[in-house]
């Protein structure tokens, strides 16, 4: 059986990953969500978020290899401990993430892409350290083919996501080109293009690349779909 490590994507927190979780277990699977600094329950101060924060709070995670699972933003903190740590990792999965390019950071990463479906929906803070998403906006870039309840639930969790982490310019190296991948691309995606996910993901090798038709978050609007395939993914490492 495999182990899976669930890493969230901006503004969300653990609290994404509850009925992917359940259906793991319900399938013999160890599954833990966690929440990033700054976000969820988590108590650090925004200021004090960084991409290494995050990347040490994975790490400090995982006791076994792990199938590690990043959603959206995920995809840089994710890439950063399989660099820094690849015997912890079994399978890197990237859930309509970011795939880091050689340094860039993700926001750079985020204003190359070939549309901006986001950007109308940031709602920076006063002080320039955060944004959130316009609640008026957010079902429709992240939850648009969830039922409107599971939707609304899902906005009113919501929190800041700090800047820093996302300014952060990252380099990788042999190890994280090493560890094994797969990239779950989502077809009718409002937040990251699908058309980049293609791109992201296009030096994946074969067979490492999958489709979903689902929003930005197929963890709330088809998790028996989602974690189907975490498993398939799991059971071919």
């Amino acid at each position: 059986m495999a182990d899976f490590l669930l890493i969230h994507g901006s503004c969300h927190g653990a609290w994404c990953w509850q009925s992917v979780v359940e259906r793991l277990h319900a399938a013999g699977h160890g599954a833990r969500a966690i929440d990033l600094p700054g976000h969820g329950d988590d108590p650090t101060p925004l200021p004090e978020v960084t991409l290494e924060r995050y990347a040490e709070a994975i790490l400090d995670a995982i006791d076994t290899p792990v199938v590690l699972v990043g959603h959206s933003m995920a995809g840089y903190p994710i890439s950063l401990v399989a660099d820094r740590a690849p015997e912890k990792i079994a399978r890197l999965v990237y859930l309509c993430a970011y795939v880091p390019a050689r340094g860039m950071s993700l926001a750079q990463m985020r204003r190359a892409g070939p549309r901006q479906p986001l950007r109308p929906a940031i709602r920076m803070a006063s002080d320039g350290l955060s944004f959130t998403i316009d609640p008026e906006m957010a079902a429709d870039v992240f939850f648009n083919d969830c039922d409107a309840a599971t939707a609304a639930q899902a906005v009113a969790r919501l929190g800041p996501q700090p800047v820093a982490p996302q300014e952060e310019p990252l380099t990788l190296g042999e190890n994280w080109a090493r560890t094994g991948k797969h990239y779950i691309r989502c077809a009718r995606d409002n937040t990251i293009p699908p058309e980049y996910q293609l791109t992201m993901s296009a030096g994946f090798p074969e067979g490492h690349v999958s489709t979903l038709p689902a929003s930005h978050s197929p963890f709330l609007s088809m998790p028996d779909r989602l974690a189907g395939k975490l498993i398939e993914i799991a059971e071919t490492t």
